[in-house]
């Protein structure tokens, strides 16, 4: 998936002024497509060029004005045919597995050290899915809410939390396997 679409969907969903659109990134998007503030006002540039998306003039009292951009004609055709092509399952690149396999050739002191990383790491995660929790019940109280925009919202949002709930079940199971190698043999 390009930025592109990421940047798309969001302009569908509520145009926005670049700030804004960073700032939603940062809070809901950002579940599943990071990017910076840099890259989305480049990519933005790069769509308005393309005729992608157009961008109005706001007054601001008291500061500059701000451009309001807004998903073009041809921007919705691009999004549409994306939405068409086939998706490809990622490649995962996961550098914690292959140091956890690597432990198999650590001493006792490598795989305690190795145990603190998977705490952090793991906390890590416990904070991404707090956050997950707290924005499920802030943006979406009513569950039977029949509007198909936020149920599709919800369902990748839904999605996160079972993908972080995992990663915690499994980060729990690397850590009693890695505490239950260095545990004294009767």
């Amino acid at each position: 998936m390009a930025l592109e679409h990421a940047i798309l969907v969001a302009l569908l969903e509520q145009p926005a002024s670049g700030y804004e659109l960073a700032r939603r990134f940062d809070r809901s998007i950002g579940r599943f497509w990071t990017a910076t503030h840099q890259q989305i006002y480049r990519v933005l540039k790069r769509m308005e060029a393309d005729g992608w998306v157009t961008a109005e003039q706001v007054g601001q009292e008291g500061r500059p004005d701000k451009r309001r951009w807004s998903a073009a004609p041809p921007g919705r055709a691009a999004l549409a045919e994306w939405l068409h092509a086939p998706v490809q399952p990622e490649a995962v690149r996961h550098e914690l597995a292959v140091k956890i396999r690597g432990a198999a050739f650590a001493d006792p002191a490598g795989r305690a050290a190795l145990v603190a990383e998977v705490e952090r790491y793991r906390a890590d995660h416990e904070a991404v899915l707090a956050r997950y929790l707290a924005g499920e019940r802030r943006d979406f109280p009513d569950p039977a809410d029949p509007d198909a925009r936020a149920a599709l919202q919800h369902v990748v949002l839904r999605g996160g939390i079972a993908y972080e709930r995992m990663v915690l079940a499994w980060l729990d199971d690397v850590l009693a396997t890695l505490r239950d190698l260095d545990r004294p043999t009767p």
